[in-house]
């Protein structure tokens, strides 16, 4: 099978993951949106959500193997693709009109991008003091973009993606060097660059689960712009990665990023307030949604003594 076609194939099964957990960590974070990371790590919700998190990565280094920056991480977005619907099914609800409109829309954008990214395998890799330069000036951005003030989710999940587009691209390089067999395995380029990768991969789920305490849809959008944006800058200014066909590649890519931009933004914005929701649903305990941690209001049912009147249900 074709090197691209297999890194195409295991990122969408990455991005499934990473909706799952996209939506578990909201979940968590609109019940308990004081919580701290101690009281974090003390959830076992929250670690099923960093399992799911695990996995995708996992699934996500395979794919950097196989493909191209500039293919795979633009195929992150479809994680807010598949978070519409299953966000929606927890929820109780039905995806809207415009949820699909802009399910269509970042479709065809992707699709355009990929016509014009797909190339060979990558072979080239970020030297050390490449790798320190880059960490140091995300570091530089996230701690602007995370300081305190107005709008943290927006700005919070700005930098998430920031860091996992960052993490993403170091990973490809730890992946390259540590597989080409012209050194050892851990080589200090290897060792060093994965240090770099454990810490901006675990940044940037903390920033996430800050983000999501003001919903799914714009933070989620956000992480999905602000992610493949960071990797193809590396990609392009750094790993020597290159759009196919090109003047009228360039203008393709660019219109399929502004297709896949609105799709994202009007997929933020369409999203409707949440249904109560079943914490013995199925889905929801995939999620590991813990039934005694919700905050809604407990159900209503009728009392015996007296006709029509309703009071709280207890359990």
């Amino acid at each position: 099978m074709n090197a691209v076609l297999v890194a195409v194939a295991l990122s969408l099964v990455s991005a499934v993951a990473y909706a799952a957990a996209a939506v578990a960590q909201e979940r968590l974070a609109s019940r308990s949106p004081g919580a701290g990371t101690l009281r974090l790590l003390g959830s076992g919700a929250w670690w099923w959500s960093v399992g799911l998190n695990a996995s995708a990565a996992l699934l996500h280094v395979v794919a950097l193997r196989y493909g191209p920056l500039t293919v795979v991480q633009p195929l992150g977005a479809l994680t807010l693709v598949a978070a519409v619907p299953m966000g929606a099914r927890i929820a109780g609800r039905r995806v809207s009109a415009a949820e699909w409109k802009g399910t269509a829309l970042t479709l065809l954008g992707l699709g355009a991008i990929l016509v014009t990214a797909s190339g060979p395998a990558p072979d080239d890799v970020l030297s050390v003091p490449e790798a320190l330069a880059v960490a140091g000036a995300t570091a530089t951005l996230i701690g602007v973009l995370s300081r305190p003030g107005a709008r943290p989710g927006l700005r919070h999940a700005s930098a998430s993606g920031l860091a996992s587009g960052v993490a993403s691209a170091l990973t490809q390089t730890v992946t390259v060097a540590a597989t080409d067999r012209s050194g050892p395995v851990l080589s200090v380029q290897v060792v060093g660059v994965a240090l770099l990768v454990a810490a901006f991969a675990a940044g940037g789920l903390l920033l996430s689960q800050t983000a999501y305490r003001g919903g799914l849809g714009g933070p989620l959008a956000m992480v999905t712009l602000a992610n493949p944006l960071a990797a193809a800058v590396i990609g392009l200014s750094l790993l020597g990665e290159r759009l196919q066909g090109g003047a009228a590649g360039v203008l393709l890519a660019l219109a399929g990023a502004g297709l896949a931009s609105s799709g994202v933004v009007l997929l933020s914005r369409a999203a409707p307030a949440a249904a109560p929701v079943d914490d013995d649903h199925p889905v929801a305990a995939v999620l590991a949604l813990e039934p005694g941690s919700a905050t809604a209001e407990p159900a209503l049912v009728p009392r015996q003594h007296g006709p029509g009147h309703l009071t709280p249900a207890t359990r």
